[in-house]
């Protein structure tokens, strides 16, 4: 009898997957893949691109920045009435003040050439390559703005008939390059401020001076024109016929220097001057240097506010009214 051989047991095979579903499978991810690059790139655009028609918050900024640089006077810095008022708090006075106010008239015989620039006009003198005067209206609503950084590039004024000075007039020289109307006064616009950088508008001042009593009283004008709303302001150097000379271009050194201002209540004006001598004033205060605007048109042989009425312009410039004005 024969035996029978033991059957061994059989392995179980891995099961095998179809190569239709694997097909399939395959398909259904690549479709999943499309799909949701699709969805990306959708949101992408959307992002970069928007449909709606409203600008966006950083469009509108930069269209309402740029506006004031379009809208400023491009060859002349005098405001109209309408603009010469500044949009401020309710706090703030705004009195309009007739256009070129701020424009005095010399009345001695001397070389000038009138510039009008973005922020300021000069009387040049290229005789002694400094100005007889800059003349500027300053509102509240300038002395507020921070649109632009002061650029600290000094350049002769193209607009310059004649010799000019220039910066290498000026090196180790121990004075510093002095800005008649200031730099700190035209930060609402960057042409303002680049051409507060003219050479023409600046003076050869002692440090002491430029960076004492004089900055203080720049300091001190903003103050008043944003208590008053708008601040006529006419500032030089006092032009002798004995000043020195600097620099290969014979820059004229003045011995002193003058400010006058004035502004409107609404019923009247009010007018204050200032004479310095180049020199270190130190902790002497600005009110006890404060005179008459009379008194420096006697000094320096111009006619400061000519174009107010006679009596206004008189009564205005006789007297410092020392309620009117605050230190």
């Amino acid at each position: 009898m024969t035996k029978r051989k033991s059957r061994k047991p059989r392995k179980r095979t891995k099961q095998q997957t179809s190569p239709f579903l694997t097909t399939v499978k395959r398909m259904f991810i690549g479709a999943f893949l499309v799909v949701a690059c699709f969805i990306g790139l959708l949101f992408l655009y959307n992002s970069f691109y928007p449909t709606t028609d409203k600008p966006s918050v950083a469009k509108e900024k930069k269209e309402c920045t740029d506006v004031s640089d379009i809208t400023a006077p491009q060859t002349s810095t005098f405001k109209t009435e309408t603009s010469s008022v500044p949009t401020v708090s309710s706090t703030t006075k705004t009195f309009k003040i007739p256009a070129n106010t701020e424009i005095p008239r010399l009345k001695v015989k001397r070389q000038e050439q009138v510039i009008k620039h973005e922020g300021y006009t000069v009387s040049y003198n290229s005789d002694y390559r400094i100005a007889n005067w800059v003349a500027y209206e300053l509102t509240a609503q300038e002395t507020k703005s921070k649109k632009t950084e002061r650029s600290n590039k000094f350049v002769p004024d193209p607009m310059v008939k004649g010799v000019t000075a220039t910066n290498e007039d000026y090196t180790r020289t121990g004075y510093d390059r002095g800005h008649l109307a200031p730099a700190g006064d035209m930060k609402w616009s960057a042409k303002a401020m680049r051409e507060s950088f003219y050479l023409s508008n600046i003076c050869p001042q002692k440090p002491d001076l430029n960076r004492g009593i004089w900055k203080e009283l720049e300091e001190q004008s903003r103050l008043w024109a944003m208590d008053n709303g708008v601040l006529l302001i006419v500032t030089g150097p006092v032009i002798t016929n004995d000043m020195k000379r600097l620099g290969k271009n014979q820059v004229a050194i003045p011995k002193s220097f003058y400010k006058v201002l004035c502004y409107h209540t609404g019923k009247s004006y009010k007018g204050i001057g200032f004479i310095f001598e180049n020199r270190d004033y130190k902790n002497k205060s600005l009110k006890s240097m404060a005179i008459p605007v009379d008194s420096v048109e006697k000094v320096t042989g111009i006619d400061f506010f000519h174009s107010l009425p006679d009596k206004e312009e008189k009564e205005m410039e006789a007297v410092v009214d020392w309620d009117s004005w605050s230190f």
